[in-house]
């Protein structure tokens, strides 16, 4: 993301357009190639994630265990760490192949292929072990394709194009992710149904998901290497690895830190989205404890769950553009908290799935709405469009710190509490978050970002 009155990041005021050109703009070649981009971004994550604990817990993995493999995805938190690496440094052959930003993209892509067929060649019952390791290996390389398609999508598009660029690329990593947890649960039940043992059907469903992100690499190598790329490779060649490594990651970080109530806002960053993450850890081993089905769990919380997510970014970006930007953030951290108070419904009301479906609505409905509001904060943070990338790589590793670290205990509280009290407490975890917030409104902090928009 970049600073606030970029509009990879933000809209601004523009003259109005026709519906007609509104919409041919997601038609441009540039964007459907960052489309097709976020599906590739997006359909890793749940592989190291939900459908992975799915799968743990069919295979009858302890909650508590379970709860630990949050740890894997600590490669989103710490990405920040070699951010300036895939900014600065080339790839052998692949960079002299492809060019800077698309020799990176083929290479984490192939990388990302061969981590998720040795994720499925696992066995969560016989091998905890190799199944952490195989997705520590998925969000690793996961990760490092996130810095380079966003690099890739803020240097290739002009002006004109970033906001639609942006919508496209959010509106199909939600697809890549619905298709990695419910096409992967789906594809997964329809070897099981052919007469496939369960644990070779769960390896085959890794196996179609890592051939998926073939549509990336594909888009990759029909995409031509952004101008923006080819000019900073040129100003940059007389430079040595070392010192192109060391302006990024320096400037990046110093400029940060010479802020006003840095730590601060830094810590607000690791804890608006905790009590999604603190739940969200420990959602798909409630509803299979429930009594639902797996197809339950893929139609109901990742179908109908997409719906309600896309309807609550909507909403999301009204209350970002009528409200101010704190208030916003006010709005959103309290109805992502509250939500939570529907799984404890559930809990008490059991395996029902209309209740499933309105609990699974509420829940997703306001985590967009936090989330679409916390991208607005986030993009007003970076305000150095020299730095945009390494920040923006800081700031999303730091979000990840509550769902990577801070909720790995979730599970130890669940199987402590019962499933009704856990979801309470998520509420809860919350309030540290909110604290930080009205203290850093007293203190200025938001009118110093100055005007933001989604």
């Amino acid at each position: 993301m970049t600073a606030p009155d970029a509009t990879s990041s933000a809209v601004t005021a523009a003259p109005a357009t026709s519906w007609r050109e509104s919409l041919a703009v997601y038609l441009q070649p540039r964007v459907l190639i960052v489309l097709f981009l976020g599906f590739s971004s997006g359909l890793p994550l749940a592989l190291s994630g939900s459908t992975l604990l799915v799968w743990m817990r069919e295979a009858g993995v302890d909650l508590k265990t379970i709860g630990l493999f949050a740890l894997v995805g600590t490669p989103y938190t710490l990405k920040f760490l070699w951010a300036p690496l895939v900014d600065a440094l080339h790839v052998p052959l692949f960079t002299r192949a492809f060019g800077r930003r698309r020799g990176w993209l083929v290479f984490s892509q192939l990388l990302l292929i061969v981590s998720i067929v040795l994720l499925a060649l696992t066995d969560p019952a016989r091998s905890p072990f190799y199944v952490a390791l195989g997705a520590l290996l998925v969000a690793t390389t996961s990760s490092t394709q996130d810095i380079v398609v966003d690099a890739f999508r803020v240097e290739s598009l002009p002006e004109s194009e970033q906001a639609a660029g942006m919508a496209a690329y959010v509106a199909a990593y939600r697809i890549g992710m619905l298709v990695s947890t419910a096409g992967a649960l789906f594809i997964v039940s329809g070897f099981e149904g052919t007469g496939i043992p369960r644990q070779s059907a769960w390896m085959w469903g890794y196996v179609v998901m890592a051939a998926m992100v073939l549509i990336g690499t594909i888009t990759a190598l029909v995409a031509t290497e952004p101008e923006q790329s080819m000019r900073a490779e040129a100003a940059t060649q007389e430079e040595s690895a070392f010192t192109r490594v060391l302006h990024a990651a320096i400037g990046a970080f110093s400029e940060f830190l010479s802020r006003k109530d840095a730590l601060a806002a830094l810590s607000f960053v690791v804890l608006f989205k905790f009590t999604d993450a603190f739940s969200g850890t420990m959602t798909a081993p409630f509803v299979i404890d429930l009594g639902f089905t797996r197809n339950d769990y893929a139609a109901i919380v990742k179908g109908v769950g997409l719906a309600a997510t896309l309807i609550g970014g909507f909403a999301g970006g009204f209350v970002a553009r009528r409200y101010s930007l704190a208030t916003s953030l006010w709005i959103g951290g309290v109805v992502q908290a509250l939500a939570n108070l529907s799984f404890s419904w559930l809990a008490v009301v059991g395996t029902n799935q209309w209740a499933l479906a309105l609990a699974i609505c509420a829940e997703n409905f306001t985590s967009a709405i936090g989330t679409v509001i916390f991208v607005a904060y986030l993009s007003a943070l970076c305000q150095n469009p020299l730095h945009t990338a390494t920040q923006y790589a800081l700031l999303t590793a730091l979000a990840a710190v509550g769902r990577t670290y801070l909720s790995s205990g979730a599970g130890y509280v669940a199987e402590t509490t019962g499933w009704a009290l856990f979801f309470v407490i998520c509420v809860l975890v919350a309030i540290p978050s909110l604290v930080l917030l009205a203290w850093l409104q007293r203190r200025g902090h938001f009118e110093a970002l100055g005007p933001v928009r989604v």
